[in-house]
């Protein structure tokens, strides 16, 4: 699949898959000058990127980079970021700082992965009853943690 990507200004880095097995491409910070995040700092970072997906049955999705996360304490401010098939701003990838340090983000640093998922689209009905299954109204832990 081809997917259409507009550089909006210069220095902006085309997605990039780091191996042949990669799920998703790297996105790339495009920065005038470096980015610190305190402590519990918010941001969103740009990547100078739009892109165009093909039609509505597919979806772009930020996901968190491991190693940034890990070691840094740097994640997606919202989980992942959803890109609808409609939109054709800039990207921007939205940084939260986990850490007790300050950390910095520098121009040309991987900050994010992009994956284009396809979209399952659902009709919600409303039901009086729902079926029966094993686990039933089990919330969060429900099925034990080992």
């Amino acid at each position: 699949m081809k997917i259409q990507v507009k550089k909006l200004r210069e220095g902006a880095r085309l997605p990039h898959l780091a191996t042949q097995g990669s799920a998703a491409c790297d996105l790339y910070a495009l920065l005038e000058k470096p980015l610190t995040l305190r402590p519990g700092e918010r941001v969103s970072v740009p990547t100078g990127l739009a892109l165009a997906l093909p039609d509505p049955s597919f979806v772009a999705v930020v996901c968190a980079r491991s190693g940034l996360a890990l070691k840094r304490g740097l994640s997606l401010a919202n989980g992942i970021g959803v890109i609808d098939s409609d939109y054709r701003g800039e990207l921007f990838v939205a940084l939260i700082n986990n850490s007790a340090e300050n950390q910095t983000i520098e121009n040309g640093e991987r900050i994010g992965q992009l994956m284009i998922l396809p979209v399952v689209r659902a009709e919600y009905e409303e039901a009086e009853e729902l079926g029966e299954t094993e686990r039933g109204t089990g919330g969060f832990g429900s099925t034990g943690t080992k």
